[in-house]
């Protein structure tokens, strides 16, 4: 995932696309991308990491008359004719363009026309390398349909991100333009990095180096998988290159050379004890389960929506205030003990006691230091939008003394917001700072307002608790005061996610609306630099659930919740039912619920669950009042909903989620008040070693199944089952398939010749016996294969071990029909060649489970051969 920053374009820490109202700081000329006047003046200046960078045009897919491809190294916004163009938006289109020595290319930017066009790109790729036609992807974005040029971090590093990428050629690929139906067009192209030859030789070299030593190790690996043992220990003694680390070496000697399973299952498990897969199951996405609350308490607080939730995690409380409870606003507070599992009402009504008045689609946070609850904002009908009524009153409640207090009775009289709903706030704890970003703003004159008129929108807001003090630190887009140099300004938004983490000391946020648009931008601010950042690609969204699968992030056109984890680096959104009223019954096809994961140290987004729910569900709510939607299995998830809220409990790695409207055409104010709990669990190390050692013995069960069917039975039963988990159907259909292979036709006299069995079944392979004994073993097999099969008919069913031979690299031998009384050196050696082929395959299936750094190349020799 890329990142953006309104830094220089000089600064490396940005990685996604900045737009520039002016970018004079490159110094862009007309005419030809050439560096002649920056060459003059290098002695004066000081070396620097990312200099312009001069190209040329190399190749092109093609281009429209008069649009040259050359056009895009001259920036002329106001020339319409400036540009290349494409002569056709059928794919593959290209431009690709060759700088004048090996670079360490940063950044690109992309000029534009002096207003919009539907000719602007609005997704593409940016591929380099040091050749033409082998280049790898930099950068996969889009740009804004408007005047502002865009600039965007290029990767310069290699996957591992050990080394620096040097290219010689940069390929820009349209994918998709503003107008659907027009030719792709490029304005103007400017590059940025370092390709002076006293800092890329070394980098070059470095490289070079590192490319020679994979292609070695592909050879490597290679060499041994096809058995050239000579060819494998001759160019590993000459280079001094090692395939892996000597433990991974270890592992294919037991299994594949010995196969030693005993030894072999004995290192899993000690790799696995040692933590070597714990790489692996971080990488994995959580398994969620969702548990119905039924507290023991007496009352519980009613039905529900814009109500809000606070987590006291070191005390093990949750604190409920407020809300709509479909005919009035509520002004009760509420406390739930976790540990205790009960609801307790602190307040009914707290305006009698000096708290806030009723009312919803406010904010709160909860101060671990003082232990001391903030509450801002509220929403008003507009009948009552009055200036008696418009005040942003500021609350505080003392869990301690319990009791309320106001802290000021209108905060846009002291340099605080004015009165805001659907806004959101974030506690900085260590700065003892609250942070207020976004909201509407309601004012008096909205009593008399028309559709017509722009509604106004809060910007970002500090209060420092210590000092009791307002700072305004950006204001709207649209504000009379963003036009100015001095200030900062930010494009506000309702129903967006905001969360704060404490030890990166940023903002994170995410999605919102503003009018009818729906906004997929996922921000980050520094709240110490100032430095705002674009997490995510630049994309058009229209709420469906084909746009949100298409680009894996939430959709920002649903009622989004967010909460944080700043140990785990993780940020979790909760996606639910649309907010656009037209998508609200819950009968719509689109009424579905989503739980999401943003790693803060990959970057990426990953999809715990996605459930999309039928019209049963609202008859089921309505009717029976059970507010879950059943899963079909017994078990059950909440119904999809807006106005909820959702909290995390970050000692226990818990979410909590209660109440909301369930957007029901036909009860507009049924409201809910069900309590939900959701556990995130990622694979454990029992898991895994489960795993691995049912892959293990099951590959000593196939060749075991060849020389002596009657132990493998009883292997199978005795050994593999165990390591089975009978809860899971599809574990127990794969279990009973095994009972299969003791039907296949295996020639017995091929296999106890075979050298490459394990040494314990080659002594019972080598026991003769009987035909009357040979009788009653069979019969004594069929009744046990029943027994364990239940009853699967004798099929000639393919095992795991030998899929995807091909895809690992492996080559299969193939096996000729041969008489079992006529066992020949050729049909002897493809058995062993097919043996040791699958012992490979599950070989590389393990060491999959390792860091990448200890193991062989993922990747083959012969992925490279194309034929």
């Amino acid at each position: 995932m890329s990142s953006s920053s309104t830094s220089s374009p000089t600064d490396n820490s940005s990685h996604g696309s900045v737009a520039l109202s002016s970018f004079g700081a490159m110094n862009a000329f007309s005419g030809t991308n050439t560096n002649t006047q920056s060459t003059q003046s290098s002695a004066k200046k000081p070396f620097s990491l990312s200099e312009r960078l001069a190209y040329e045009i190399y190749r092109y897919s093609s281009y429209s008359p008069n649009y040259l491809p050359e056009n895009v190294l001259v920036d002329c916004p106001n020339d319409q004719t400036s540009r290349w163009s494409a002569y056709s938006n059928s794919p593959p289109q290209f431009l690709t363009l060759k700088l004048r020595r090996p670079a360490i290319v940063k950044k690109i930017k992309f000029g534009k026309f002096e207003k919009s066009h539907v000719c602007n790109i609005k997704k593409f790729r940016v591929y380099g390398g040091l050749e033409d036609d082998h280049m790898v992807l930099l950068l996969e974005g889009g740009l804004k349909n408007d005047n502002i040029p865009e600039v965007f971090s290029l990767r310069c590093l290699t996957e591992d991100g050990s080394e620096n990428l040097p290219v010689l050629y940069l390929k820009i690929v349209p994918l998709l333009s503003w107008g659907p139906s027009f030719n792709f067009s490029i304005w103007y192209i400017e590059l940025h990095g370092q390709d002076d030859p006293m800092y890329t030789s070394a980098r070059m070299k470095n490289y070079n180096m590192r490319r020679e030593v994979e292609i070695i190790k592909l050879c490597l690996k290679h060499f041994r998988q096809q058995g050239y043992a000579s060819a494998f220990e001759a160019l590993q003694e000459q280079t001094n290159v090692q395939l892996e680390h000597p433990l991974i070496s270890e592992l294919h000697k037991y299994l594949v050379v010995q196969g030693d399973f005993e030894k072999a299952e004995r290192f899993v498990v000690e790799c696995i004890d040692e933590g070597l897969m714990d790489e692996y199951l971080f990488k994995q996405d959580y398994k969620h389960s969702w548990h119905l609350k039924h507290t023991e308490s007496a009352v519980n607080p009613g039905n529900r929506g814009g109500h809000q939730l606070v987590v006291d995690a070191k005390k093990r409380l949750i604190y409920l205030y407020g809300g709509w409870d479909g005919f009035q606003d509520l002004s009760d507070l509420w406390v739930y003990n976790i540990d205790l599992d009960e609801w307790a009402l602190l307040c009914e009504r707290s305006e009698l006691v000096n708290g806030p008045t009723p009312r919803s689609c406010h904010k709160m946070v909860f101060d671990p230091i003082s232990e001391n609850i903030f509450m801002l904002g509220r929403y008003l009908d507009n009948s009552i939008r009055t200036s008696d009524y418009i005040k942003s009153d500021f609350y505080l409640y003392d869990t301690r003394a319990r009791n309320w207090m106001q802290i000021c009775d209108d905060t846009s009289q002291v340099g605080g917001p004015q009165l805001v709903y659907d806004h959101q706030m974030c506690m900085d704890a260590d700065k003892r700072t609250i942070y207020i970003f976004g909201g509407k703003i309601l004012t008096p004159r909205s009593v008399n307002a028309t559709a017509s008129i722009e509604p106004e929108y809060s910007g970002l807001f500090s209060y420092h608790i210590a000092t009791n003090t307002w700072a305004q630190i950006m204001v709207d887009c649209h504000h009379a005061s963003a036009s100015q140099a001095d200030v900062m300004s930010i494009k506000s938004r309702i129903t967006h996610c905001m969360v704060f983490h404490n030890k990166q000391r940023k903002l994170y946020i995410y999605g919102g609306q503003r009018g009818k648009e729906d906004l997929d931008e996922f921000l980050s601010y520094d709240v110490d630099t100032q430095a705002i950042a674009v997490l995510n690609k630049e994309h058009s969204h229209h709420g469906t659930i084909t746009g949100n699968e298409a680009k894996f992030e939430p959709s920002s056109g649903y009622t989004l919740r967010a909460t944080i984890d700043c140990e785990r680096d993780e940020i979790y959104v909760f996606s639910s039912l649309s907010k656009v009223k037209d998508r609200r019954d819950i009968q719509h096809i689109d009424a579905s619920n989503s739980f999401w994961v943003y790693s803060l140290r990959t970057h990426k987004w990953s999809r715990v669950y996605y459930c999309r729910h039928s019209g049963q569900d609202a008859n089921t709510i309505s009717s029976t009042d059970v507010l879950g939607a059943s899963k079909g299995d017994g078990s059950y998830e909440p119904c999809p909903r807006y106005a909820h809220q959702l909290v995390y409990d970050d000692v226990t790695n818990t979410h909590y989620l209660f109440g909301g409207n369930p957007g029901i055409c036909q009860q507009p104010q049924l409201r809910l008040d069900d309590f939900w709990l959701l556990r995130l669990e990622k694979p454990k190390r029992e898991e895994i070693l489960k795993h691995c050692r049912y892959l293990v013995r099951k590959m000593r069960y196939e060749e075991m199944a060849r020389l002596d069917p009657l132990k493998a039975m009883q292997y199978l039963r005795h050994h593999i089952a165990a390591v089975i988990d009978h809860s899971d159907a599809e574990q127990l259909h794969n279990f009973h398939k095994l009972a299969s292979l003791l039907f296949k036709n295996h020639d017995s006299g091929l296999d106890r010749e075979s050298s490459m069995t394990t040494p314990a079944l080659c002594t019972e392979a080598e026991d003769l016996e009987t035909d009357a004994e040979m009788s009653a073993k069979r019969k004594f097999q069929l009744s046990l294969a029943e027994e364990v099969s239940h009853g699967i008919a004798n099929e000639n069913l393919s095992l795991e071990s030998n899929e995807s031979l091909a895809s690992s690299g492996i080559s299969e031998a193939v096996s000729s029909p041969t008489s079992s009384s006529t066992c020949t050196k050729r049909a002897r050696t493809e058995c062993n060649t097919e043996v040791k082929n699958k012992r490979a395959f599950l070989f590389n299936k393990l060491v999959q489970l390792m860091p990448t750094s200890m193991v062989q190349p993922e990747r083959n020799l012969s992925d490279f051969v194309v034929l």
